[in-house]
């Protein structure tokens, strides 16, 4: 058994022994990512000159540059849904190793979602006029945010995860009126009654 039958088992357990090669592979595979941003030519932190742990105001110039925002708790359910999706593909795997195929998505998508051609999209359907892609420092964070989801999974009962991950999304979107599911219908196919709603009308 494990977190997805709402238990945590011995092997389940077992799998954190992974940390001494899990921890090496995660780091080096946050380096490429941190590397690729750089030659797409993202800054390393905020333009501001320094680095906070929380930014909480949306509307800025300073929203997803520092290490954490509204949207660091997307961040975290991707960790949750990667680990359930790797855990019914890869039930024999141990779990440093979805962990480094997680984390290996994850960077991917930091890395696609930093490119013109995502910004762009960005800029034209949803309210993030002012987005210019991410400070690497935030990206990075974001994919430790992921690891963390990830983690918090293979401990946590199902019930419990998908919980949280609901909170977490009705919370946010009742804040920001943006959250995990609203920016995907936004990126995918944007509607113009959302984008209004999400304009503060």
């Amino acid at each position: 058994m494990s977190a997805l039958d709402g238990t945590v088992a011995p092997s389940a357990r077992k799998g954190w022994s992974g940390w001494r090669w899990g921890i090496p592979v995660v780091g080096a595979l946050l380096l490429v990512q941190a590397t690729v941003l750089h030659l797409q030519g993202h800054p390393l932190i905020c333009k501001c000159g320094y680095v906070k742990f929380w930014q909480g105001v949306v509307v800025s110039s300073e929203n997803s540059q520092h290490i954490s925002d509204w949207y660091t708790f997307s961040h975290v359910i991707h960790g949750f849904l990667f680990y359930g999706l790797f855990w019914l593909l890869l039930k024999r795997s141990g779990l440093w190793t979805r962990l480094s195929l997680a984390v290996i998505v994850e960077a991917a998508w930091e890395i696609l979602e930093n490119s013109p051609i995502i910004i762009n999209r960005y800029r034209e359907a949803t309210i993030s006029l002012d987005y210019f892609g991410d400070s690497i420092i935030n990206s990075v964070s974001d994919t430790l945010f992921m690891a963390l989801g990830f983690l918090l999974a293979s401990r946590l009962p199902a019930w419990a995860t998908v919980l949280i991950a609901i909170v977490l999304e009705v919370a946010v979107g009742a804040y920001i009126r943006d959250n995990l599911t609203l920016n995907v219908i936004m990126l995918v196919y944007p509607l113009d009654f959302i984008k209004t709603w999400q304009g503060g009308a």
